[in-house]
């Protein structure tokens, strides 16, 4: 299920090169605005160099000692996330939940290891979506796995509810498989609203690489349900009063 009721599509808050030095001289809280952007760039660098190292960890053919050797060490720095841990349900303060950035989405998220990550702008007549899928993302060798399309489509679509004004949840997704997703690639995903019925939002989304955009590789239908406002406080708790 789609649970990201976001709005408008997030800008990227930095760049990977961004100097550890200049990170570490803040002095701001993150309860601040200031506080939070330089917040969003360490988090932003962590999931940058996170993604290089698994990136490295499944194309790697070292040794064994080796491979022991870097655990050890990846073991080490894990020890170094100190502070509290959020809980479940609990939203992040660098999060803009449900109309913004969503700063460890397993799609878009620049601070997650998991994300490709997906890099969204307005269209005409919805949401485009850029991305490249890495070794990480592999299904059959040289292919990406069929659930890392569900999962680009399934966050598009949910995205472009959000951003004609009906956010919503996933109630279903049919997927259409036409060729396979190569990796290592730029893709370009879209998504657009094709209709509405009441709470209902009916939307199409597909992929295709940047050089061939006019031959999909794969296609959906989906259908997003707006959920009322009682039952959106009782699914996110932790959803901050609107201003």
């Amino acid at each position: 299920m789609h649970t990201s009721l976001t709005g408008q599509p997030p800008t990227d808050p930095t760049s990977p090169t961004s100097k550890a030095s200049e990170i570490s001289e803040i002095s701001e809280t993150p309860e601040t605005s200031e506080g939070l952007e330089h917040q969003k760039a360490a988090i932003t660098r962590l999931g940058h160099e996170l993604r290089a190292l698994v990136e490295v960890t499944v194309r790697t053919s070292a040794s064994s000692d080796t491979l022991h050797r870097v655990a050890d060490g990846v073991r080490h720095l894990t020890g170094q996330q100190t502070g509290r841990r959020r809980a479940r349900a609990e939203i992040p303060e660098v999060d803009e939940f449900p109309a913004g950035a969503r700063m460890y989405s397993p799609v878009t998220g620049p601070g997650s290891p998991l994300a490709p990550p997906l890099r969204i702008t307005p269209e005409a007549d919805g949401l485009v979506g850029h991305c490249t899928l890495g070794i990480a993302h592999e299904g059959p060798p040289g292919y990406g796995h069929g659930g890392m399309s569900a999962m680009l489509l399934d966050e598009l679509m949910g995205r472009v509810c959000a951003a004609a004004g009906m956010a919503g949840l996933t109630v279903s997704l049919q997927m259409r498989y036409h060729r396979p997703v190569p990796l290592e690639a730029p893709l370009r995903v879209l998504a657009r609203v094709t209709g509405t019925d009441d709470r209902k939002i009916f939307v199409s989304g597909s992929i295709a690489t940047r050089t061939d955009p006019d031959a999909p590789l794969v296609t959906a239908d989906g259908v997003f349900v707006t959920p009322d406002p009682d039952r959106a406080r009782a699914l996110f708790p932790g959803l901050r009063p609107q201003g």
